[in-house]
């Protein structure tokens, strides 16, 4: 598609994720039959933008959005537009971030619906000409919007399940059951993508045998969670799963409280990657949403990342919980440009998935607690059909 996404200003737009702006942006021309159009958007400050307000429309300071038809000005020129160009969008970023914070939403979303306004000024409408064109123009952003919104994923984000909380009541009793294996079965049968297993170096749920027994058993893939440790090096080469994610790990952690400082042990943990690399073993490092921690993953040689969604899971506040969405969303769309393949878990349930599982850039989630815990009033089969439903698009509660 011949989008062409411009930063004209001088000015460092580093809250700007601009990857997440170029997607929509595409699925916009999408949704209104114009993949074939060629569609320039230069993003410029309130400076910029002023004077060409000035020039062309004789209006004093910035504005949000101008569009400027390709075919407007063809009569004037020695050339022939081709028929393929549709135009230009300018808008100011700084005007934009003034607006999304008024009306409490991201940049990327106020950036998304000058975008589309800008689009339709192209194909001819005008809200200036008369009050029921401004009332059809609006009409037809919201419909669009709302589609952006319902499409923003073809397919469904995979589901990956952990298993390890049966381990920890089997290990409450320090008997045999409930079985681990048996439940990651079950899991497989009731439509889960994967099973996630971790082995922690303290053994407090999953043991040796039990990843010995799921290799041999598990039919769609086994990721195995570790530390970035000799020993659990030693075991995953032995074992061979399918691929393995390296996680920070204490003692005295209930679960796993944050994302891998990947910058500041890239030394120890690039030699991990590169033993497993050689075994032909995927790996991905579980990470805060954090531009320097995504940088450094991509660097050292990872496959995926997975995202650590504790923090949007655990917010406080509706606005809290916008703000960790945001950096999820911000740094699923980074590492996507960067080359990694995405993940995302911890913490997510019942309500908080289906946002989350919206993200196009989001190819698995991984869930234990939750499910495990839905498991003891509805079964386990029925709690993973019920979080499969919850993923699949259009997206609940969204």
């Amino acid at each position: 598609m011949p989008l062409n996404l411009v930063l004209q200003s001088d000015l460092t737009f580093s809250t700007l994720n601009v990857p997440t702006i170029t997607n929509r942006a595409e699925r916009l021309l999408r949704l209104l039959s114009l993949r074939r159009k060629n569609l320039s958007i230069v993003l410029m400050s309130d400076a910029e933008i002023a004077s060409f307000n000035n020039k062309y429309r004789h209006r004093q300071g910035p504005t949000n959005v101008l569009s400027f038809p390709a075919q407007d000005g063809g009569a004037a020129l020695p050339f022939a537009i081709p028929p393929d160009e549709l135009g230009d969008i300018l808008i100011s970023v700084e005007t934009a971030a003034r607006e999304a914070k008024i009306a409490n939403k991201s940049l990327e979303d106020r950036l998304t619906e000058l975008i589309l306004h800008g689009l339709l000024h192209l194909l001819g409408y005008d809200h200036e000409r008369s009050e029921e064109e401004a009332v059809s123009m609006w009409d037809k952003e919201q419909k669009l919007l709302h589609e952006l919104n319902q499409t923003g994923r073809k397919t469904m984000a995979q589901l990956a399940i952990n298993v390890d909380h049966v381990a920890t009541i089997r290990e409450a009793r320090g008997t045999s059951e409930p079985d681990p294996v048996l439940a990651a079965g079950i899991c497989e049968l009731a439509g889960a993508s994967g099973i996630v297993v971790h082995l922690r170096e303290d053994r407090r749920h999953i043991q040796d045998r039990d990843l010995q027994l799921l290799r041999q058993t598990v039919k769609t893939k086994l990721n195995l969670e570790m530390a970035a440790a000799g020993e659990m090096t030693s075991i995953a080469l032995a074992t061979g799963p399918d691929m393995i994610t390296l996680v920070p790990e204490k003692r005295q952690e209930l679960t796993t409280e944050g994302g891998l400082d990947v910058a500041r042990n890239r030394k120890k943990i690039e030699k991990t990657i590169e033993k497993m690399s050689k075994a032909g073993i995927p790996v991905s490092l579980f990470i805060d949403p954090d531009e320097r921690q995504i940088k450094a993953a991509g660097e050292i040689g990872a496959t995926f990342v997975e995202l650590h969604t504790g923090r949007y899971c655990d917010a406080a506040s509706e606005e809290q919980r916008d703000m960790e969405f945001d950096l999820i969303e911000q740094a699923a769309a980074a590492a996507s440009a960067a080359g990694l393949r995405v993940n995302a878990g911890h913490g997510l349930d019942y309500r908080n998935t289906p946002r989350v599982a919206a993200l196009e850039t989001i190819e698995e989630l991984s869930i234990g607690h939750a499910v495990i815990s839905r498991a003891v009033f509805v079964g386990l089969d029925q709690a993973v059909r019920e979080m499969l439903a919850l993923i699949r698009p259009p997206f609940p509660g969204r």
